[in-house]
């Protein structure tokens, strides 16, 4: 079986003359060592918004760095997420002490959730003034960003600044990777260091308990009826073509784990049979017959909304593999197994029986509807199908438009890894930035791939600050910005939930040409087919950032659709 190699998230080491050639003072500061820590972990892009408490970190910025302006907190953690899964290595993330850390948890949630590995570092008030709380006191420190960091510190002295930095790295990178924070007191920096940093390294990924894999192994390859459901680890660890294989060799029908922020088996091949439910009773409808769910990278089950119903279908076990034992514990059903998806995977593909005695499944049926006459205005489902005429094969989507998901699956099915990217938290303002830090992370590898946004015009307005950014460092980013004036998804969740009349799902007339306009980029509203593929087409030819307003109809489907439809 053809495995992938893996990018690892591993500090490089430098020697004693490395370090002299920074220029280190004989008894360095705090802030020289750090920064020759920050080098060796290869932390030498930083994202942030400078605040008072954070201008003695970045004093005298060192030229071999890289600072990465966003204009509010939300958008510079979600472009450091974007950036830092993009790159498959971690990501510093300098805040500006409560304040700026407020102004970011929002996307720091999703960064959680999403398992990107962020060190998230924040200016604190000077050390000989915190018995007074003084303005912008970060109180409590460690609290604010708790539950959704892996790790919270606030040193107890000066010294151990690089230290926990050490420490704060080797958390976030570690399974299940994610953020982590460290408040720094801001008179911290020009302390005398207690010498070089230790510069450690630490594994990326564990290999799951080989009795328990060949017992998954031996209930797999005896079911009759075998249902495999994909989750978005196998994507982080680069499983694509491991779970493939897997699939392939077992005959078996590949899902996608309900919600997730990650595909991770291409959606145009025939074992392929769509994402499952995000509903407990549908879920399990959808489950009906099959003896064996097997799920690896991802929760057993990310729901949302509650459709209440049996868990799984009668007669119907399941197994799971996962690298994060949270996800483990809080499965309803099942049984589970530590381990790297992609390392599972592999060792599965040589532990069981090929299913040859199997039937393979019916392929999905897709069907490829458009109305006739056009739409005037278009609907989505015009939109994604105008743009897939016109997609290019290495083209990078970053999908926040909730109420037409569905439609961009359909004319945009995802059939490479790290192709498609969205956000696992539910909460909106995280794609419009991440796009910007997927696109900077291009641009910084030179590969030339153009990342395609799809935003709601709902969801645009959370973190447009971003736009900013993207005109700034001239990155090849394409927002398309489906235009139906209304939250939909929240008028499909009221139809579910039998809750009328209620205020504020109407949006307000937005000009959203004219803003992005105002933050630097190229932006035009197109109306027709004919005039969102011309604006389409030059903005892949466009130097820098380009926004798509495309007015759409009103349509509200169900939230969650029967089940045996597409």
């Amino acid at each position: 079986m053809a495995t992938t190699t893996r990018n690892h998230e591993t500090p490089t080491r430098r020697g004693p003359e490395a370090i002299g050639a920074a220029g280190l003072e004989a008894t360095p500061t705090v802030w020289a060592v750090t920064y020759e820590l920050l080098r060796a972990l290869g932390l030498t892009t930083i994202f942030g918004n400078p605040g008072s408490t954070e201008q003695p970190f970045l004093k005298n910025f060192p030229a071999d760095f890289r600072y990465i302006l966003g204009l509010q907190e939300a958008s510079v953690v979600a472009m450091a997420d974007g950036f830092a899964q993009a790159t498959r290595h971690p990501v510093l993330v300098n805040l500006h002490t409560s304040a700026g850390t407020g102004n970011g948890m929002g996307n720091i949630m999703t960064a959680f959730l999403n398992k990107t590995p962020l060190i998230i570092t924040a200016g604190q008030q000077t050390r000989d003034m915190l018995l007074c709380d003084p303005l912008l006191t970060n109180r409590d420190e460690t609290m604010l960003p708790r539950p959704y960091v892996k790790w919270a510190y606030q040193p107890a002295r000066a010294q151990d600044v690089p230290g926990a930095i050490m420490r704060a790295y080797a958390l976030a990178v570690q399974p299940p990777a994610g953020p982590v924070y460290v408040s720094i007191p801001l008179d911290d920096w020009d302390q005398p260091a207690l010498g070089r940093a230790v510069v450690r390294t630490v594994s990326t990924r564990f290999a799951p308990d080989a009795d328990r894999l060949r017992d998954f192994a031996r209930r797999i390859s005896t079911a009759s009826k075998l249902a495999l459901i994909y989750g978005p680890e196998i994507d982080r660890s680069a499983g694509w073509g491991a779970g493939v294989a897997l699939a392939e060799k077992l005959r078996a029908p590949v899902f996608h784990a309900p919600n997730t922020e990650r595909p991770s088996f291409p959606e145009t091949h025939p074992l392929f049979q769509g994402m499952l439910p995000m509903a407990i009773g549908p879920l399990s409808e959808r489950l009906r017959g099959f003896d064996l769910a097997v799920v690896i990278g991802a929760p057993v089950f990310r729901y949302y909304p509650y459709i209440p119903g049996a868990v799984l279908p009668p007669g119907c076990e399941l197994l799971q593999i996962t690298s994060d034992p949270s996800d483990a514990a809080s499965a309803l059903v099942g049984d589970s197994l530590l381990g790297d998806a992609r390392l599972a995977l592999e060792a599965l593909w040589e532990l069981v029986e090929p299913g040859s005695s199997r039937a393979a499944p019916t392929p999905l049926d897709r069907p490829h509807a458009l109305p006739s006459p056009p739409g005037s205005p278009l609907t989505a489902s015009e939109v994604y199908a105008a743009l897939s005429e016109l997609r290019p094969d290495d083209a990078i989507v970053v999908q926040e438009s909730p109420s037409n998901m569905v439609d961009l699956e359909l004319w945009w099915p995802t059939v490479k890894p790290g192709s498609y990217y969205t956000f696992a938290s539910g909460g909106l303002g995280w794609d419009a930035p991440a796009a910007a830090g997927i696109a900077l992370a291009q641009q910084h590898a030179g590969t030339g791939r153009p990342v395609v946004a799809m935003i709601g015009d709902g969801a645009m307005q959370y973190s447009v600050q971003c736009l900013a950014a993207a005109a700034q460092h001239k990155l090849k980013v394409i927002y398309i910005v489906p235009c139906n004036g209304e939250y939909a998804i929240l008028k499909e969740f009221a139809a579910l939930e039998n809750t009328p009349n209620v205020p504020g799902l109407d949006l307000p007339a937005l000009d959203i040409v004219s803003t992005a306009r105002g933050f630097g980029c190229a932006a035009v509203a197109a109306h027709t087919k004919q005039e969102l593929q011309a604006a389409f087409s030059r903005a892949l030819r466009t130097d820098g950032p380009t926004l798509i307003a495309v007015p759409i109809q009103h349509q509200l489907r169900p939230l969650v659709p029967p089940v045996g439809t597409a």
